[in-house]
C-alpha cells in the first residue's frame, strides 16, 4: 500500500517494471471511499515489518533494495524533530488515494527502514486487511473511531482513502500503542496532527464514554488469529489459538456493542477478524444482533464481493451458498434456502486463502445504526 504523502515517483515506477499492478483501479478506489482531513504520538518502538503474501509460487525474488532504486523521500513533511513545519491546510493536502499493488508471484518485497523526519512511501501487509477499510467507505470530514487499531495498517488505509476531520487510534495495550505510534509517525506527516489521535482506552467501554459520536467505527477484533497460524509451522501456537477460541467470542461481542454505541444513529460500524471461526465471526455478529435492536446488517456481495473476486476467494462462494448454476450477480427468484443464505451474507462475508489466492482469512460485516 503506497503512502500518498511521501513522493511515490521512483516507487511506482519500481513496482511497475517488476511486473506489479494496482489491486484497486482509481475509478474503484475512490468509489469505495471518498475524502477530508486528520494527532500522530511519537514514540521509539520498532515499527512492523510485514510479509504481504501473495499467490504460491516459485520466484527469483527479494530483489535487493538498491536494484529497485529506493530512496528516502527528500520532501516529506517532518514528523519530528526542533523545528515545526508550516501548517499545511487541508486543501493542500494531496488528493485522497487508496493505491494497493500486487504481484501475480510469490515475493518478499523489501521493507523501508524508520528515518526520522521522513515519511516511509510504502507499507506492507496482507492485501484481504483492505477490505474493512473499503467497507467502511469514510467520507471527506467524517469522525472515525479504530477502535482496537494496533499495529495501525487499517490506520494508514483509512487516511490514504479519506482525509476524516478526525480519526481516533484505540489501543489500550500500551507496548502495541506503542507500536501504532510509530506507525503513525512513519507514514503521517506532523501538520496533520490535530487530526489523528492514539487513545488507550477500554474499547470494551469506549461507546459509553462517547455514546453517538463517530460517523464510522471500524473494530477489527481480537481474535484467534488464523492468518498467523496458517503460515506458521508451530504446533505450540495452533494449540493456544484453539484455548483462545473458547474466550474470544465474549470479549469481540463486547467491542462490537461498545462500537454501536460509539457510532452515531445512521452512521455504519464494521467488524472484522482474520480467523475462520465461525464463532468469532457470524457468531458474534448474530449475539450482538439479537441484543441490539437499532443495528442493522448490510449486504457487501455486490459492492465488494463481486468486483473484488478476481481477487479474493469468498464463502460462500456464490450468492446461494453453494447451488449449482447460481453465479455472482444472478438474479434468479429466491428460494427458502437462498432467503436464508442471504441473511446469513448480511452478517458477513469471509476470504478464504486458497492456492493461488493465498489471501486472508479476514471476515467482515458492516452494521448501520438505524436510530
Amino acid at each position: 500500500m503506497l503512502n500518498r504523502f511521501a513522493t511515490l515517483t521512483d516507487v511506482e515506477r519500481a513496482l511497475q517494471s517488476q511486473g506489479f499492478s494496482s489491486l484497486l483501479p482509481q475509478t474503484d478506489a475512490s468509489a469505495f471511499a471518498r475524502s477530508a482531513h486528520a494527532v500522530v504520538c511519537p514514540s521509539t518502538l520498532r515499527v512492523e515489518n510485514t510479509l504481504l503474501p501473495l499467490p504460491h509460487s516459485t520466484s527469483k525474488w527479494p530483489p535487493k533494495s538498491d536494484d529497485l532504486h529506493l530512496h528516502r523521500d527528500p520532501t516529506a513533511q517532518p514528523v519530528c524533530g526542533d523545528t515545526e513545519p508550516e501548517p499545511l491546510s487541508s486543501s493542500h493536502l494531496p488528493p485522497p488515494r487508496l493505491q494497493c499493488y500486487i504481484h501475480p508471484s510469490a515475493l518478499r518485497f523489501p521493507s523501508q527502514a524508520h528515518w526520522p523526519g521522513q515519511l516511509k512511501q510504502y507499507y506492507l501487509l496482507n492485501a484481504a486487511s483492505l477490505l474493512p477499510v473499503l467497507a467502511l467507505q469514510v467520507r471527506d470530514g467524517e469522525k472515525v473511531l479504530d477502535l482496537c487499531s494496533a499495529p495501525g495498517g487499517k490506520a494508514l488505509a483509512i487516511m490514504q482513502a479519506a482525509t476524516p476531520e478526525l480519526l481516533c487510534c484505540n489501543e489500550p495495550d500500551p507496548h502495541r500503542r506503542d507500536w501504532l505510534a510509530k506507525t503513525l509517525e512513519s507514514f503521517l506527516p506532523q501538520s496533520l496532527s490535530n487530526r489523528v489521535i492514539v487513545s488507550n482506552r477500554d474499547g470494551r467501554s469506549f461507546g459509553r464514554g462517547e455514546a453517538r459520536t463517530y460517523d464510522k467505527v471500524l473494530v477489527d477484533a481480537p481474535c484467534s488469529n488464523d492468518r498467523s497460524w496458517l503460515y506458521s509451522p508451530s504446533g505450540q501456537q495452533g494449540e493456544q489459538r484453539l484455548k483462545e477460541r473458547a474466550r474470544l467470542p465474549s470479549l469481540q461481542a463486547q467491542l462490537l456493542r461498545s462500537a454501536l454505541e460509539a457510532v452515531r444513529p445512521g452512521g455504519v460500524v464494521v467488524y472484522s477478524t482474520c480467523t475462520l471461526s465461525s464463532s468469532e465471526n457470524h457468531g458474534v455478529v448474530e449475539a450482538v444482533l439479537r441484543a441490539c435492536p437499532e443495528a442493522e446488517p448490510e449486504d457487501l456481495w455486490e459492492e465488494l464481493v463481486v468486483p473484488l473476486s478476481e481477487h479474493f476467494t469468498f464463502s460462500p462462494a456464490r450468492p446461494d451458498d453453494g447451488t449449482p448454476g447460481q453465479t455472482a450477480g444472478s438474479h434468479t427468484p429466491p428460494r427458502r434456502s437462498q432467503r436464508a443464505s442471504y441473511r446469513r451474507r448480511r452478517h458477513g462475508v469471509l476470504v478464504v486463502p486458497q492456492p493461488g489466492k493465498t489471501w486472508g482469512p479476514m471476515f467482515l460485516c458492516r452494521i448501520r445504526r438505524t436510530r
